[in-house]
């Protein structure tokens, strides 16, 4: 075992890891460089990111890679991170598959999105589905309250059709036609670049979740990042509203 995972309680590793991955463009821009360059060099921090995560017994990471609110960035830059995407998992499949990860997708399909990057997407689903490791979803074309409003839309023609009376919508049956309902809550919540806000990711399964914030920005983000983290979740206590034992 390395060393630096010496200090780290393997049984009590969080199961699902979420991570909002911020600072690409305040990276480059520190450096001169272009807003995509950052982009580019946050595809290496979420390798070394999803190589430590497996290694370390995490059996879901979530990461936050692109939201409703970015369509209004600027055009050329939507095109760069919609093409980046695309190009992201025909480089990465094979490699994850090899490593017997599940790759998924959350977010809207139907609205905006390319068709070359829905084949890609697809393709990677398809790949990958029966593979028993560590499940990464990427949240793409993703909001919270969009998800929250396609439930309670969901629920409407449930009603509406006489599947479902008013007097049984609950949490159970709201979180039932959540985009991936399977997908427990995650444990540790992170978000890099010094930002301390939940900006619209997984705002319904993160009720409960333990946040972590860094000054790191992602490109300089690594798997000792998170295995910080992981070792700040392991001094908490989680109560999920009830009392501190004795």
């Amino acid at each position: 075992m390395s060393s630096y995972l010496q200090d780290i309680d393997r049984s009590r590793v969080p199961a699902h890891v979420a991570i909002v991955m911020d600072g690409n463009g305040r990276w480059a821009t520190q450096r001169g460089l272009p807003r995509t360059e950052g982009h580019a060099a946050g595809e290496e921090a979420l390798w070394d990111t999803v190589g430590g995560a497996i290694d370390i017994g995490v059996r879901w990471l979530t990461v936050f890679a692109f939201s409703t609110e970015n369509w209004a960035r600027p055009p050329s830059e939507v095109r760069y991170l919609m093409n980046f995407n695309r190009d992201l998992l025909r480089r990465r499949r094979d490699e994850l598959h090899a490593r017997g990860v599940r790759i998924r997708f959350m977010g809207r399909r139907n609205w905006r999105i390319p068709r070359s990057v829905l084949q890609e997407i697809r393709r990677a689903e398809e790949l990958t589905r029966d593979n028993a490791g560590m499940t990464l979803t990427i949240a793409f074309n993703y909001g919270g309250r969009a998800e929250i409003v396609d439930a309670v839309r969901a629920i409407a023609r449930d009603v509406r059709e006489g599947r479902l009376r008013p007097s049984q919508i609950d949490d159970e049956e709201i979180a039932a036609r959540l985009y991936r309902p399977d997908m427990p809550p995650p444990d540790l919540w992170i978000r890099t670049s010094g930002e301390e806000r939940i900006s619209n990711f997984l705002l319904w399964q993160s009720a409960y979740s333990e946040l972590w914030f860094t000054p790191v920005l992602w490109p300089d983000f690594t798997r000792e990042t998170l295995y910080e983290a992981i070792r700040d979740y392991q001094k908490r206590e989680r109560r999920f509203g009830g009392i501190a034992e004795d």
